[in-house]
């Protein structure tokens, strides 16, 4: 295919997502390594030259253990999920909204796009309440200061969208009474795509998308219908960490968000494969 077909096939997709949100979960290699990082921004500022308006939120679980074992503090998971104290929480702050944050904003700028830094407690940009303490596997688990989303303040965001300013968001929670909050970065995606009402949501992870085999790239399942997706958990082919990606997914789609993609952040252009070609690249959730 010579530059000039990939042209005329993206052609469609630009007309059809142009002044359209699309929300990115910027995670895994596409945050960590450096190439990446800068290949990920620059596809993110071309998005926005072409008329889209991309909202970025982003993880940071790895980059958070490794500044908490430099500061003397152990971290602490049950079942998975991350124990958070206030000390850790203040850790996370640090990490999340001071260090990975402001490092993909000035990726963007580097490729002369215009990008704005925001934790969610800005303007209580994603009120939040505590968790509340729930049984797992016949355990009553308290996780401290981890939250849930309660509401989005749009407002803020469409006021930076209207200016051309990519928000990048940490997942950080604002309670009643001002207290921060760990919230799970793909369940704040999946809660801010649909209250923009978000033509897509993309998942940037460090797998291919969803295998029907794990260990077979070539088994990719390219489009999933949300009504299919309890019998592949059933099935087995949805598991693990997986799973949750999927359940934010299908959130997302009843709630308005009209299409989500996991798709793998290890390849070069993934996002503009998945957005601007008629196969794309990843796993694509639908209703």
């Amino acid at each position: 295919m010579t530059d000039i077909d990939v042209l005329v096939e993206a052609l469609p997709f630009i007309k059809e997502f142009h002044c359209k949100k699309i929300l990115i979960k910027y995670g895994g290699h596409a945050m960590i390594d450096d190439e990446a990082k800068s290949s990920t921004a620059r596809d993110i500022v071309l998005l926005r030259y072409v008329g889209m308006e991309p909202i970025i939120v982003h993880g940071g679980g790895p980059e958070i253990s490794r500044s908490m074992e430099k500061l003397g503090k152990e971290a602490k998971f049950i079942k998975g999920l991350r124990v958070t104290d206030k000390e850790t929480m203040e850790i996370i702050e640090m990490v999340l909204a001071g260090k990975i944050s402001t490092g993909i904003v000035s990726e963007i700028i580097k490729h002369d796009g215009d990008a704005i830094s925001l934790s969610g407690k800005d303007s209580s940009l994603i009120y939040a309440h505590k968790k509340p303490a729930s049984k797992i596997d016949e355990e009553i688990v308290d996780l401290g200061l981890v939250g849930e989303v309660e509401k989005i303040n749009t407002e803020m965001l469409e006021m930076f969208l209207d200016y051309d300013v990519t928000p990048v968001i940490s997942p950080i929670g604002i309670d009643k009474d001002g207290n921060s909050l760990n919230l799970n970065a793909d369940t704040a995606a999946g809660e801010i795509a649909s209250a923009l009402d978000a033509e897509k949501l993309i998942i940037l992870t460090d797998v291919p998308g969803v295998l029907r085999d794990p260990s077979d790239p070539s088994t990719l399942i390219q489009k999933i219908r949300i009504s299919e997706v309890p019998g592949l958990i059933e099935e087995g082919i949805i598991t693990g960490g997986m799973i949750p990606k999927i359940e934010t997914c299908v959130k997302a789609i009843k709630n308005g968000v009209k299409s989500c993609h996991i798709i793998d952040g290890r390849v070069e252009h993934a996002l503009l494969y998945e957005i601007f070609t008629t196969n794309g690249i990843g796993t694509m959730i639908f209703e």
